[in-house]
């Protein structure tokens, strides 16, 4: 069976990180509960940036609010990965000449009509870990238990000779037809 381990990361590693992602989650206050939206960004140093549409409660609840933004990538068959917090407060970007070298950066938005406002956040306050192999990882093989044995094999149930783990739900073995002949 695989081991993994929790490590923290830095700074800097969580900037690379999230220089490397293209979706993440931003998540502000709405109506006084928690609230999440995934948008695509760019980070730019060490600002993230987005837009929304006018109107948005995205727009609305971001502006010179403290606000927290998530990005992550899992790999659920090896139970590996990463995550990423930055907390900072949210401001539209309104000075036309930074607006335009922005508008050079960002990706295309994925949903129609989301270029009215452009918020920045940045991250003032930033932490991230990692989950890692610490043992060769055995991939999971469908029909095995946990520790990789495989519920088909009457062998699986252990030492003691009872009935394997799942031996109800086994297909019987198949029948010989009329014309055939067993050994």
């Amino acid at each position: 069976m695989q081991s993994n381990e929790l490590v923290m990361l830095d700074r800097e590693q969580c900037i690379a990180l999230l220089g490397s992602a293209v979706i993440g989650r931003v998540v502000f206050t709405d109506g006084a509960l928690p609230s999440a939206q995934p948008v695509n960004f760019v980070l730019d140093g060490e600002e993230v940036v987005f837009r929304t549409s006018n109107g948005s409660k995205l727009a609305a609840a971001t502006r010179h609010a403290v606000v927290a933004f998530e990005v992550d990538d899992i790999d659920h068959a090896t139970r590996t990965g990463w995550s990423v917090l930055g907390v900072g407060q949210a401001y539209e970007v309104v000075e036309p000449a930074r607006l335009a070298e922005l508008a050079e950066l960002q990706p295309d938005p994925w949903a129609p009509d989301r270029t009215a406002h452009t918020i920045s956040i940045p991250l003032q306050m930033l932490s991230g870990r990692r989950l890692v192999l610490t043992e060769p990882a055995l991939l999971p093989v469908p029909g095995a238990t946990p520790d990789g044995r495989d519920l088909a094999d009457p062998r699986a149930a252990g030492n003691d000779g009872g009935p394997a783990i799942g031996r109800a739900c086994q297909t019987p073995p198949a029948r010989p037809s009329a014309g055939s002949h067993r050994p």
